[in-house]
Order: structure tokens, then C-alpha cells, then sequence
């Protein structure tokens, strides 16, 4: 390899797990979208992909974990079926047809994604009280969105944060600190899988090496980013991202192709800062109506200086 190709791979395994570890989502499809742009076959691409996430899966985790943004109980019951679905999905690759499935998954993913944004819209409390996530939803998420992952190239992010959001039991940070640290061990049994079906040849590993140390940097920033920003900001910035990154198998269906996807995602983008950018705006406003109003003008609050006391009959 020579400096410019390691260089341009450590930066795409960094954007990938700033994306991922910012958004709960993502790793997957930037990483094999720049990958295909450097000439990896989509089943090598694959392959070197979900081993790197075992290695950023953990630094990723465990960075969510410092700033308080996982959710325990949640990580073990999305992670176990998850590994299972993962590996079956890896097995059955070969036997699915995953591109008839893939639209109707995306329709079913851009709904959710509508319902993240919408709420982040007309949700204007400031203070929102979330619940336990619950247990009997969280086992098959898991096994459908490890599954998914494995036989779509990617999906784990999509399928259960965007689930995860939509329900509203859990705060964005901890949807995305819970999805982050359950990755990696969906990770192993996606790895696992295409190391029985394709062979350890289909994995390139000096790639897969420096894609993992790129999101090792990356790891500490996106969870650093997700403890400080606001709940309904990250839910839109999520929403967004569901909803462009399903756009176009969405519009597929209805029958727009060509570059009125991209204008459509663009578009999409554009809407969700908007959106995030309106909910800062309020909060700020929230902040200024509460505020004393000496303190808002910058005036300082009088200080009395009380005269010495006269008796009478005194000069």
C-alpha cells in the first residue's frame, strides 16, 4: 500500500464511525459506499466491514459508556438475538434475494424516520420523561435488525435506532450509546458467518486494520458529541438520516430514479438542520424568558448601602 491509500482509508474508517457513533447509524453504508469508490468488490467490502466494527463496536461502546449514554439491560437484550440474527443472515446471504426485500425495508425504516422528525417538530416540552425500553420488543428487534445487517451489507444502525427512537422510551444519547456498545457483538456473529460462508480470503485485513484504527479516533468525539447535544436536536439529525439514507430505494418503488434522488436527499438534509436549528433557536428563547431580567439586560442587580443609624438628640 502505498501513503496516499492509507491515508484515504484511515479517513474513511474515521468519517464512518464519527457518522455511526454520532448518529447510532451509518458505519455500514458510508464506509461501502467509499469503499466501491476505491474499487472493493461489494462482497469484500462487506466482509472487511463488519470485522473492522467489531474493533470500533468496542471503542465505541465503551466511549458511549464513559459519558453515560448506554443502557445495560437494553444492550443484552438487543445484543444476544442480535448475534444470532447476524450470523444466520450471514449464512443465508447467498440463498436471499435481498434486493426485493431491501425496498419494503426502507419504506417501513423512512416511516419511523418521518415519525423521529416529526416529533422533534411538535414535541416542544423541554423536558421530556422517558421509561425502560420494553423487554419483549427488544429481543426480535434484535434478531431482525442483526439479520438485515448481515444480509443487506448494513442495517443494524438503521433498524434499531431508528425503532428505538420512534418508541420514545429512551433518551436519543442512550438509544444511540445502547446501539453503539450491542453493535460489536453483532459484529462477531456477522463475522463469524462470512468467515464459514465465503473464507477468510474474502476479508482484506490491512484494510479492515486501518479502518479500525481510523474509528478508534473518531470513537470518543461522536460520543463526546451525542452526551452534549440536545434530545430533540440528535432526534432530528437521526430522522434525516433515516430518512436520506432510505430515500432512494423509497423512490425506487414510486418510480424516481436518476437525479431527482439526490435532489430529493438533499433536500432532506437541508430540512432536518433547518429543523435542529429551530429547536436551538427555541431553546435559547427558553432560556432568555426564564432568565431574571436584570441578569437578561446585563445590568448588575443593585447593591444597598444602608446609612449609619442617627439617635436622637445627638450632634
Amino acid at each position: 500500500m502505498d501513503l496516499g491509500y492509507i491515508v484515504l482509508l484511515l479517513l474513511i474508517g474515521f468519517v464512518a464511525q464519527l457518522v455511526d457513533g454520532s448518529l447510532g447509524m451509518g458505519y455500514g453504508v458510508t464506509s461501502a459506499t467509499l469503499l466501491a469508490t476505491i474499487g472493493f468488490a461489494p462482497a469484500v467490502a462487506s466482509a472487511t466491514i463488519h470485522v473492522a466494527k467489531i474493533g470500533t463496536g468496542i471503542m465505541s461502546g465503551t466511549a458511549h459508556w464513559r459519558f453515560g449514554n448506554v443502557n445495560w439491560r437494553a444492550v443484552f437484550m438487543l445484543a444476544i438475538p442480535g448475534t444470532v440474527g447476524a450470523f444466520v443472515g450471514a449464512l443465508a446471504i447467498s440463498y436471499i434475494a435481498a434486493d426485493v426485500a431491501a425496498p419494503w425495508v426502507s419504506v417501513i425504516l423512512a416511516v419511523l424516520g418521518l415519525v423521529v422528525l416529526l416529533r422533534t417538530v411538535f414535541n416542544r416540552k423541554a423536558a421530556i420523561h422517558f421509561h425502560e425500553p420494553r423487554t419483549r420488543v427488544l429481543g426480535p428487534l434484535g434478531l431482525v435488525g442483526g439479520f438485515i445487517d448481515s444480509v443487506g451489507g448494513g442495517g443494524w444502525g438503521p433498524v434499531t435506532t431508528s425503532t428505538l427512537m420512534a418508541a420514545n422510551r429512551m433518551s436519543p444519547n442512550q438509544v444511540i450509546g445502547t446501539v453503539s456498545m450491542s453493535e460489536f457483538m453483532v459484529a462477531i456473529g456477522a463475522s463469524v458467518g462470512f468467515l464459514l460462508a465465503l473464507g477468510s480470503e474474502s476479508i482484506e485485513w490491512g484494510a479492515t486494520a486501518l479502518l479500525l484504527l481510523g474509528g478508534v479516533f473518531a470513537a470518543p468525539i461522536a460520543a463526546w458529541l451525542v452526551s452534549r447535544l440536545d434530545h430533540r436536536v440528535l432526534g432530528g439529525l437521526v430522522g434525516g438520516m433515516i430518512l436520506v439514507y432510505n430515500a432512494e430505494n423509497v423512490l425506487q418503488l414510486l418510480g424516481v430514479m436518476g437525479p431527482a434522488v439526490l435532489v430529493a436527499q438533499v433536500a432532506i438534509v437541508g430540512i432536518s438542520l433547518a429543523i435542529c436549528a429551530w429547536v436551538l433557536r427555541g431553546r435559547r428563547q427558553e432560556r432568555h424568558d426564564t432568565q431574571p431580567a436584570g441578569k437578561l439586560a446585563g445590568v448588575p442587580e443593585p447593591h444597598l448601602e444602608q446609612a449609619p443609624l442617627e439617635l436622637e438628640g445627638t450632634s
